[in-house]
């Protein structure tokens, strides 16, 4: 499929990337593991200190989960890369017909100042002199 088809469809294209395995995928779940055990272990001892009297600890007791499950999240893009989202996009709203003239109007507007723009430059693209051009040495 062509980004032509893929426009034309609407869905997103979805590139061929390989998957994590060996080595790579083990570091991967190991990592998880250790920062998963390190957010609960940070839960626990935040939600004793909370239960005692700390109250800006209620607000890590909310936090270490929610880091927790970012790292899930992170986890499972690192393991499947490529994938995008596959909802399709919503078609665009047919323009009003008052303003459908617009964009040819502002596209003849540019060309006008474009081709008024390069007759000025080209009448004053003749050198300067010395006198004007200040990184020139005189002679």
């Amino acid at each position: 499929m062509n980004e032509a088809d893929g426009a034309k469809g609407g869905g997103a294209k979805i590139e061929n990337v390989s998957r994590l395995k060996g080595a790579d995928a083990f570091k991967t779940h190991l990592t998880l593991t250790v920062g998963l055990a390190l957010c609960a272990g940070a839960f626990w001892f935040e939600l004793g200190r909370a239960v005692r009297g700390n109250g800006l600890s209620w607000a890590y007791v909310f936090e270490w989960p929610l880091l927790g499950l970012f790292a899930i999240y992170m986890w499972w893009k690192l393991l499947h890369p490529g994938t995008v989202n596959k909802r399709r996009h919503r078609a665009r709203p047919p323009i009003a017909p008052e303003y459908e003239g617009m964009l040819a109007a502002w596209q003849d507007h540019q060309r006008e100042l474009e081709a008024t723009w390069r007759t000025e430059e080209g009448e004053d693209s003749r050198p300067p002199d010395n006198h004007d051009d200040p990184t020139r040495d005189p002679e």
